[in-house]
């Protein structure tokens, strides 16, 4: 990585804090829990043009974690000490400097890595942060902050850009095409195997991963690059996400802020894989996962995940798989009914694959290069409003209040999303249903599947409702004139008292 900052320091120090402040969005989870960031969390800081980490708590110890979970998670600080141009390693000023303080700042001292020591939670008088301690560790003039408050906050990002060096001058009017880094998110249910695909595309143990439902907390970002099926190598940043419970379900504060990490990662990606279990089907939950999707307006790839295990059983001949001729039989059904549950995602590809084994995976990037691609197509005007008439006289849109919707015209207005204004009768004419139906339409004839198209209607101005009979405003030509004939000798009358 080029121009990254990693956030280390034992737990509950204010590490997350910090990361949002400086990010100047809520990203990380932040908690009094100690233990909370499990994975490394990473976002692009724009006014500095660096990549800032945020990494799990060194020495975790007991608590919610397991021991296998404490190895993982000091494992991703490791990386992200061994990936950083610059470290910043966060102390309490409160509690003074411990033990393991210390021992983090020998394995920092050791690597002869750039460290900027920063003092956390420094927004009370003088007296109460101790600095001696922090002096004492040999890492240079400490960074006093408060992460919370934001005391310190422009000192300790000039002392950062001092370190890093200015950034790169980026064009502040670029805008994203299919040759930029493709942002990618796996959504989906607590455990059907997000992590375990993001390591199989990483090649390496990069994230935590368990069995234990809901390791994953914070969302992961994470650069890579894909060879296509071109030969050419696509760059493509991927959003592991914890799994997204019902918000009915939701058994704590931290469970509560995943979901929201989880639903603003779709907000930031381009293209959605949104995760299945191939035992399980498609159940109510995923469901709703998938409209948050369609909300945001975002293409999406349908990911069948542990495929292996349905082989397996019908070569061992499981009776749970009895009702089903074999894998085919089982995959035509499977997805039958997928698509019924679905009905909302028209043309999306459904790859099914394996985690464990890869069957399959390079399938989920071919198709998301592809989607990518899609998005920055153009419409022509001439051949969009033929094919909305076409449809319109194949299937005429349903009776509401005696009247039926009309387009009169349309044009493509933008992409990602497709974006196409309506000028139509009434706005309020057009069904949900009918409004699907002239979606899948136009993404059957245009070759947009997976991609979802956004319609701005604009319907004709209302008129105002004709007065009744016995108003006092003329209806007939006859109160008209007689209405003007008392306006003139009105003016008459007028004139000659003037006189």
């Amino acid at each position: 990585m080029s121009r990254t900052v990693a956030i280390v320091g034992r737990p509950n120090v204010g590490k997350s804090r910090l990361f949002n402040r400086l990010a100047r969005k809520r990203i990380s989870i932040v908690h009094d829990q100690p233990g909370v960031t499990r994975d490394v969390i990473s976002t692009e800081i724009a006014e500095g043009a660096y990549t800032l980490l945020d990494t799990g708590g060194l020495g975790l110890v007991g608590g919610e974690s397991t021991a296998e979970l404490i190895k993982l998670s000091e494992k991703q600080v490791d990386f992200a000490i061994a990936s950083a141009d610059l470290i910043l390693f966060v102390i309490d000023g409160l509690e003074g400097v411990t033990g393991l303080d210390q021992r983090i700042a020998q394995m920092l001292r050791k690597s002869k890595r750039n460290v900027l020591l920063v003092v956390n939670k420094a927004d009370f008088n003088d007296d109460k942060v101790q600095l001696d301690g922090a002096y004492g560790l040999g890492l240079g003039e400490p960074s006093r902050v408060s992460a919370e408050h934001g005391t310190g906050e422009t000192e300790l990002r000039a002392a950062m850009i001092q370190r890093l060096g200015e950034p790169p001058v980026v064009d502040p009017d670029h805008v994203k095409t299919s040759a930029d880094p493709l942002c990618f998110c796996f959504i989906g249910r607590p455990n059907v195997g997000k992590s375990s695909l993001s390591n199989n595309l990483l090649q390496s143990d990069r994230l935590v991963v368990s069995p234990i439902p809901g390791t994953t907390r914070d969302s992961v970002e994470l650069p890579f690059e894909f060879k296509g099926r071109d030969g050419a190598m696509y760059p493509f940043k991927l959003i592991d996400t914890a799994g997204i419970k019902a918000a009915t379900k939701l058994a704590s504060p931290i469970e509560y802020f995943s979901r929201l990490r989880s639903l603003d990662a779709i907000q930031r990606a381009d293209v959605v894989f949104l995760v299945l279990d191939a035992l399980e089907g498609v159940t109510q939950q995923d469901k709703a996962i998938a409209g948050e999707a369609i909300k945001e307006k975002k293409p999406i790839v349908i990911v069948v995940n542990k495929w292996d295990l349905v082989q397996d059983m019908f070569a061992k001949g499981n009776l749970k798989l009895s009702g089903y001729k074999n894998a085919r039989d089982y995959r035509d059904k499977y997805e039958k009914a997928l698509f019924e549950r679905l009905f909302f995602t028209p043309g999306s590809p459904l790859i099914f694959v394996s985690a464990m084994s890869g069957y399959e995976v390079d399938r989920m990037l071919n198709a998301a290069v592809k989607l990518n691609r899609t998005l920055d197509k153009k419409l022509p005007t001439a051949k969009l409003n033929q094919h909305l008439a076409y449809l319109a006289e194949r299937t005429p849109p349903p009776s509401v209040g005696g009247k039926r919707f009309r387009v009169y015209y349309a044009t493509q207005t933008g992409t990602r999303p497709f974006r196409i204004k309506l000028f139509c009768n009434r706005e309020e004419k057009l069904t949900e249903q009918y409004r699907r139906y002239l979606e899948a339409g136009l993404v059957d004839e245009f070759d947009l599947a997976g991609c979802p198209i956004y319609f701005d209607l604009v319907g004709k101005e209302k008129r105002e409702p004709a007065p009744h009979s016995n108003s006092s405003y003329p209806t007939t030509k006859a109160q008209l004139k007689r209405l003007n004939t008392q306006k003139r000798d009105a003016s008459d009358e007028h004139e000659t008292i003037e006189d």
